[in-house]
């Protein structure tokens, strides 16, 4: 297991290791030219092995989020027994030793414009409960438009589901600087999917219009992540999947965080029908980051791009199954850049 640096034209770095397909620096410049690195994590990958409950920076998978009671249909079978990890009854983030806790094949690859890593596993039929033998690949570039972009793709011999995301936290002002609650953030959704006191979806699918849920235009998130509206109070701030505005399978908008104090902009584009965005909640001070950070609650956020929670359970949702002969591919850009 190593790490592998990527640097363009314009100076950004971003650092990875194959354990985990883990992201664990992402340097950009501020409006002054000032370079922070903008993603939670460790300083090495033996802490990344012993101490990442947090996910930080990881490849998710084979099912990113969440499954209801820890098991699904697929063509008329019930496939049980999923590793339970999110509350007393349901199942997160692929089990227990999920794509995050796995070493990846490596390969460095370049071309026009960009320089990145090639990432390939093998998730064997029956590991971690999900049928089939699955070939998964996942290309990160840094381009020299100042994007990273992640490329998914995988193949299967059974019909299995998959739904594959990237667990970076972000903190614009840097990983050790103020709290991104102070950061504007846009999503591109007028709907959302709610859930239940486990984050598992009710199955409704619910305007944002007229509540805190509502970020179609940009705003201060910590100012409505305590509310008192009940999808929001009873996950303890904002962990949800909104349903993007955009065709599925089309790059298209999902989001943009904006730090006014550093002028750093991130805008996030994906083929995906879904993001999650995650406040940070469930951090508590117990993990050592970068350079002795202890990370505090909501000192980071995410952006996951997905396919919606529960979705195999949830026959109205976009589907998630992946049938042999069939290739998924997926892809997601975060563009940085200043104001």
């Amino acid at each position: 297991m190593e790490f592998y640096t990527l640097e363009n034209k314009n100076g950004l770095k971003l650092k990875l290791t194959n354990f985990g397909g883990i992201v664990s620096e992402i340097h950009v410049p501020d409006r002054d030219g000032k370079m922070a690195d903008i993603t939670l994590g460790f300083d090495t990958i033996d802490e990344y092995v012993d101490h990442n409950d947090a996910y930080f920076g990881a490849l998710i998978g084979r099912y990113g989020n969440r499954i209801g009671g820890c098991k699904f249909p697929l063509d008329g079978k019930e496939i049980g027994g999923l590793y339970t990890n999110s509350g007393e009854a349901d199942h997160l983030h692929g089990g227990k030793v999920g794509f995050d806790k796995v070493e990846w094949t490596a390969e460095e690859v370049s071309g026009d414009g960009y320089t990145g890593v090639k990432l390939s596993y093998t998730s064997v039929d029956g590991e971690e409960g999900y049928p089939g033998k699955l070939d998964c690949t996942v290309v990160y570039k840094l381009t020299d438009d100042n994007e990273w972009v992640i490329e998914y793709e995988a193949v299967t011999d059974k019909p299995t589901v998959f739904n594959p995301t990237n667990h970076a936290y972000f903190n614009l002002a840097g990983h050790d600087g103020a709290s991104p609650t102070n950061h504007e953030m846009l999503i591109n959704a007028a709907f959302y999917t709610p859930t239940d006191d486990g984050g598992i979806p009710t199955g409704e699918i619910l305007s944002v219009e007229g509540s805190d849920m509502d970020f179609r235009e940009a705003r201060v998130y910590g100012e409505t992540i305590d509310s008192e509206e009940s999808y929001i109070s009873r996950l303890g701030g904002y962990d949800h999947n909104w349903i993007l505005d955009k065709q599925y399978g089309e790059l298209g908008l999902a989001a943009i965080a904006y730090d006014p104090v550093s002028g750093r902009e991130m805008k996030c584009f994906t083929t995906e029908p879904g993001v999650q965005f995650y406040g940070g909640n469930f951090l508590d001070g117990s993990l050592t980051g970068k350079g002795g950070k202890v990370y505090n609650k909501r000192e980071g956020f995410c952006l996951e791009t997905q396919h919606f929670p529960d979705s195999p359970n949830k026959g109205h949702f976009p589907a998630t199954t992946l049938r042999p002969g069939e290739v998924f591919k997926s892809k997601t850009v975060y563009r940085f850049g200043v104001r």
